[in-house]
């Protein structure tokens, strides 16, 4: 962890409310070829757990992924707040499971994801490595496990199908998003702020998509790119074990127990 960052972990640390709000795959889990394999890097459970159980601090993840695989792989503790599907998707965790807002669709909306599930699934037809993901909300066209020439030309046809039949675009690492509602997550995460009324909020993200959560944010937020690749970012680690030890000195500092 660089200096600054440190600087401004101890700047922010006592400052209540605070929200911290974190991305998943790349940020706190490695990138992985299969997303159901994807686990958080050792002792981000208890960095977590430990910012969660401090007075005025909220903690969420903030996500791409479907809120069930969300959910099931990140097994955050009670109290923390979920956001899936890049906003459209959120729960709070609770002792006896989510307390989640119901997504609801028009029938033109129900109809458009059923279209585009159907023209994704020819976008991967005898591509080897391309497969399709459908969430309530989107269909998601991945292409991590093929070859340059078939990845790029899977994503090339789902951006155009995208601009035919979406809502909502989002281009990612190895993956195009083509959603039947609109949603960002610079747009969720400000509402979860509003309804916390966080004086500061923390948010750490390594895609693209996480760009737009840190235009979302201000001068006085800590925002933090994990990895390479150009950001607006102000601070960057290197890699998830490195974003878990800088929130490991922030809960150490904010006076709770050590992680």
């Amino acid at each position: 962890m660089t200096d600054d960052l440190a600087g401004a972990f101890e700047r922010i640390a006592h400052v209540r409310p605070l929200l911290v709000a974190l991305d998943f795959d790349g940020t706190l889990a490695p990138l992985v070829d299969d997303p159901a394999t994807s686990r958080m890097v050792d002792g981000a459970d208890e960095v977590l757990g430990a910012l969660a159980g401090l007075d005025g601090v909220a903690v969420a993840l903030v996500s791409g992924r479907a809120m069930n695989d969300l959910h099931g792989l990140s097994r955050m503790p009670a109290g923390t707040y979920l956001v899936g599907s890049h906003g459209a998707e959120r729960a709070r965790v609770t002792t006896f499971g989510l307390d989640r807002d119901v997504v609801r669709l028009t029938d033109e909306q129900a109809d458009r994801l059923a279209r585009l599930g159907a023209a994704a699934a020819e976008i991967a037809r005898g591509r080897d490595g391309v497969w399709v993901e459908t969430k309530p909300t989107a269909v998601v066209v991945h292409t991590r496990l093929a070859q340059d020439r078939d990845a790029t030309a899977a994503e090339d046809e789902a951006l155009r199908l995208g601009e035919r039949l979406g809502a909502g675009v989002l281009h990612g690492h190895d993956v195009v998003e083509i959603s039947v509602l609109h949603a960002s997550k610079g747009e969720a995460l400000d509402a979860l702020r509003d309804e916390l009324g966080a004086a500061v909020v923390v948010y750490a993200g390594d895609d693209v998509t996480d760009e737009r959560a840190f235009e979302a944010l201000g001068a006085d937020d800590v925002t933090i790119k994990v990895g390479r690749g150009d950001t607006r970012a102000a601070y960057r680690v290197a890699d998830p074990g490195e974003l878990v030890a800088g929130l490991r000195r922030l809960t150490r500092s904010g006076g709770g127990p050590a992680a």
